[in-house]
C-alpha cells in the first residue's frame, strides 16, 4: 500500500462506535433485497456481507421503513423494520453476524417517508402526503397534509424500529433524511413547509419532526446508540421540479448555505452523531445521483463548510472513488469518513484492493447509472451495470470447471473481454483475437470527453485483467470462418461489435461519424451540425461545444433522447438541460436533404433550411457485425453471439450477457 493511503485506513469513532477505517458504504436502494415480510432477503444479506468482506469500515443499508400506518408501502420494497418485527430481527440478525466477521460495523438507514416524491413503480400508487398541500413531484397530484397525531405516530415507530435494530445487532441507525426533498426533509423546507402549528415557521419549528426522531430514539436505544443523518446542505432548486446546473446562477428556492449550515448546527445540538453530506433534491436530483456529467468530488466544498460547523463527523459521498481526491478530502479536513456508493457496487472489494497496494486492479463505475438507479425506478431492482453479480452474489457466484475447455473470443470489446476473464477466472482457456490494437471496443471512443473518462478506465481495467489472468490476446487480427473451422476450440465466442450506420449527403468529403470525431480521426471543424440526437449524438454535441466548437442537432423525432436514452432519469434529463445551457441549437422533426460546398439542407415540417457548417457528424445509429457468427453458426457446435453484434448497444447488457454465458460454457 502507498503509505499516505495508510491514513485513510486509521480508526474513526461515530458516538461510541469505532470503525477500522474512514470507508462506508454510501445507502442506497434497496429494492429487491427486501422480502414480503419486511425482513432482509438472501440477496440483501449476502449483498451487504460481500461490502463488508470488501474491507469497507461501515455498511449503511439503503432506506427502510418502520412506519406501517401512514405511508403505506407495496410489500416487498423496501425492508421495514416493525411490519414482522420477529421476522425482521430473525433475518437481520444473520446479516449482521456475518458483517461482523469481517470486523465491519453496519447502521441501518431509517425512513420518515417520501412524501412528494413517492415513486409509484418502486412503492404503489397510494395517496400521497406532505407537509403541506403541495405538488407532487412527478404525479399531476396535490399530496395531503399531515396531521399532528400522524406524526406523532410515525415518530414512535422510528423508536420501534430503531429498538428492533439495536436487537437485531445493528451498531447504529441513519436517519433518511433532512436530504434529496424526503418527507423530514420537506418539512425542513419552507418551500414545502407551508404549515403553522409547531411544525412549520421558524427553522428550529421546520426541525422538530428530526429533533422528536433522535430524541424517541435515543430514549428507547439509549445514548450510547450512534444516530446519524443523511443531510442536504443546499437544495439546487430553481423552482418547482426545476433544478440548477452546474455553474448556473440562480435563486435558490429550497434550503441555502446559510440556512443549511444553520440546520447543521442545530441538527447536532439536537443529538445527532454524524452528518452524512451531499446537495440537492429530487427536484434536481441530478445532485443526488450524480451522472458521469457531474465532476468527481462534487460535494467536497459542500461537506468542508458543514465539518468546519460541527463537531461531530461528517461523511462524504459524490464520485469519491479516486483514492487520491479520498486522501486529499481527510488530509485537508473535508470530512472524516470517505462513503463510497456505486464504486462499491461496481468493485465489493475497492477497499481490500487500495489497502493490499492494487488501485489498478479496482473495476471502476462508470456512473451510468444503468444497473443501480435506472433499474431501481425501472425495474425496484439494485443491480450494477458493470459488476453482474452486484446484488446477486450467490445466484452468480462463479461455477467451478468440470472440464477446462478452450474457447475462441472474437472480439476485444466489453462483451469480448468479460467473457474472458470469467472463463480463466473458471479454469477455463480463452484466446482473444482483436481486430484493432488495442482492447476496448467503443468504450475507446465513447470514452473520449472529459465526463466519460471512466469508460477508458473501465478498458484499461479488463486489459490489466487479462494479463493478471494469462489470457492470449492476438491484436491486429481479422478472424475468417476458414480459421475458425481450421481449429480445435471447444467453444467459439463472436463479439465481433458493430459499425456505425452511414448515408451519403452527396458530397461526402467532410461527413463523418462519431467515432471518426471522437476518437480524434476526424476534424469537425468549428462549427458542425450533428444528425441524430439519441445518447451518443448527445454527448458528442455537449464534448464539443466544451471544446469551443458551434454545434447544432439535427433529429428527425420530435424530442432528443425519444430512443436508446439513459435508463435513469436523472442521467437524460441533466443531458437534455446541459444541450442548451452549452448553447448547442436543437432543431427536431427534421429531415436531412443533403450536403453540398459546407451547407447542410433539411426541411423542418415541410419548411427548407441551409445550415452552414464545416463538418456534418453521422450518429443515425449502428449495425451488427455478425457476418462471422452467421458463417460458422451451423458448423461449430458450441457458438454464441454477444454484445453488439447481437444489437445489445448497451454496455451493461454486453456485460451481463457475457458474464451469463462465460459462466455456464
Amino acid at each position: 500500500m502507498n503509505k499516505e493511503y495508510q491514513l485513510l485506513f486509521e480508526p474513526i469513532k461515530i458516538g461510541t462506535v469505532e470503525l477500522k477505517n474512514r470507508f462506508c458504504l454510501a445507502p442506497m436502494g434497496p429494492l429487491g433485497l427486501a422480502d414480503a415480510e419486511g425482513g432482509f432477503n438472501q440477496r440483501g444479506i449476502d449483498y451487504y456481507t460481500e461490502r463488508a468482506k470488501g474491507g469497507t469500515g461501515l455498511i449503511i443499508t439503503g432506506v427502510t421503513f418502520s412506519d406501517c400506518k401512514v405511508e403505506k408501502q407495496s410489500m416487498p420494497n423496501c425492508p421495514n423494520s416493525t411490519y414482522n418485527p420477529v421476522h425482521f430481527v430473525r433475518t437481520s440478525r444473520e446479516m449482521t453476524e456475518r458483517i461482523h466477521a469481517y470486523g465491519s460495523k453496519v447502521f441501518l438507514q431509517m425512513s420518515a417517508g417520501f412524501g412528494r416524491v413517492t415513486i409509484p413503480t418502486n412503492l404503489g400508487d397510494f395517496p400521497p402526503v406532505a407537509p403541506s398541500p403541495i405538488q407532487h413531484r412527478w404525479l399531476n397530484k396535490t399530496c395531503r397534509p399531515l396531521e399532528v397525531e400522524e406524526i406523532k405516530s410515525i415518530v414512535k415507530s422510528f423508536g420501534d424500529g430503531a429498538f428492533n435494530a439495536k436487537r437485531a445487532g445493528f451498531d447504529g441507525v441513519q436517519i433518511h433524511a433532512v436530504h434529496e426533498g424526503y418527507l423530514l426533509d420537506q418539512f425542513a423546507i419552507s418551500m414545502f413547509n407551508q404549515r403553522t402549528d409547531e411544525y412549520g415557521g421558524s427553522l428550529e419549528n421546520r426541525l422538530r419532526f428530526a429533533r422528536e426522531i433522535v430524541e424517541e430514539i435515543k430514549s428507547r436505544c439509549g445514548e450510547n446508540f450512534p444516530i446519524s443523518l443523511r443531510f442536504s446542505l443546499k437544495s439546487m432548486i430553481k423552482d418547482w421540479r426545476e433544478g440548477a446546473l452546474p455553474g448556473e446562477e440562480f435563486v435558490e428556492k429550497g434550503r441555502d448555505i446559510e440556512e443549511g449550515l444553520e440546520a447543521a448546527k442545530l441538527l447536532v445540538k439536537y443529538g445527532y452523531d454524524a452528518l452524512d453530506v451531499d446537495v440537492g433534491t429530487y427536484d434536481a436530483w441530478w445532485w443526488n445521483h450524480p451522472p458521469m456529467y457531474q465532476k468527481k468530488g462534487l460535494y467536497i466544498p459542500y461537506a468542508k463548510m458543514v465539518k468546519d460547523a460541527v463537531d461531530v463527523p461528517v461523511s462524504c459521498a459524490g464520485r469519491m472513488d479516486d483514492p487520491d481526491t479520498a486522501l486529499k478530502a481527510i488530509k485537508e479536513g473535508v470530512c472524516d469518513i470517505i462513503s463510497l456508493g456505486r464504486p462499491l457496487l461496481a468493485d465489493p472489494c475497492y477497499v481490500n484492493k487500495l489497502r493490499a497496494g492494487k488501485p489498478d486492479e479496482i473495476r471502476p463505475c462508470i456512473s451510468c447509472q444503468e444497473g443501480c438507479m435506472g433499474r431501481i425506478q425501472e425495474y425496484s431492482a439494485l443491480n450494477c451495470a458493470v459488476n453482474p453479480q452486484a446484488a446477486r452474489e450467490r445466484f452468480t457466484a462463479y461455477t467451478p470447471v468440470a472440464k477446462s475447455k478452450k474457447v475462441l473470443i472474437v472480439g476485444g470489446g466489453v462483451a469480448g473481454c468479460e467473457a474472458a476473464r470469467v472463463l480463466a477466472l473458471r479454469g477455463h482457456q480463452p484466446e482473444v483475437f482483436e481486430q484493432t490494437a488495442r482492447l476496448g471496443g467503443n468504450l475507446i471512443p465513447g470514452g473520449t470527453p472529459d465526463f466519460k473518462e471512466d469508460d477508458r478506465k473501465l478498458a484499461q481495467w479488463y486489459t490489466h485483467q487479462l494479463k493478471l489472468l494469462n489470457v492470449p490476446v492476438t491484436f491486429n487480427t481479422r478472424i475468417t470462418k476458414e480459421f475458425v473451422l481450421s481449429k480445435d476450440y471447444d467453444a467459439v465466442i463472436v463479439a465481433t461489435g458493430s459499425t456505425p450506420k452511414v448515408i451519403s449527403l452527396g458530397d461526402d468529403a467532410h461527413v463523418y461519424t462519431a467515432a471518426d470525431v471522437l476518437n480524434g480521426e476526424k476534424d469537425s471543424g468549428k462549427s458542425t451540425v450533428i444528425i441524430g440526437g439519441g445518447l451518443v449524438g448527445c454527448e458528442t454535441a455537449l464534448w464539443l461545444a466544451q471544446r469551443g466548437k458551434k454545434v447544432r442537432i439535427v433529429e428527425a423525432l420530435d424530442k432528443l433522447l425519444a430512443v436508446n436514452a439513459p435508463l435513469c432519469h436523472a442521467n437524460s434529463e441533466m443531458l437534455e438541460r446541459l444541450i442548451p445551457y452549452n448553447n448547442i441549437e436543437t432543431i427536431t422533426s427534421a429531415k436531412v436533404t443533403g450536403y453540398d460546398g459546407g451547407k447542410l439542407s433539411v426541411s423542418v415540417n415541410g419548411k427548407a433550411e441551409e445550415l452552414d457548417c464545416d463538418s456534418v457528424i453521422l450518429s443515425i445509429g449502428y449495425k451488427p457485425e455478425d457476418s462471422l457468427y452467421r458463417q460458422v453458426e451451423f458448423d461449430v457446435p458450441e457458438v454464441y453471439l454477444l454484445g453488439d453484434a447481437k444489437s445489445v448497444a448497451n454496455i451493461m447488457y454486453a456485460i451481463w450477457d457475457a458474464f451469463e454465458v462465460a459462466n455456464n460454457i
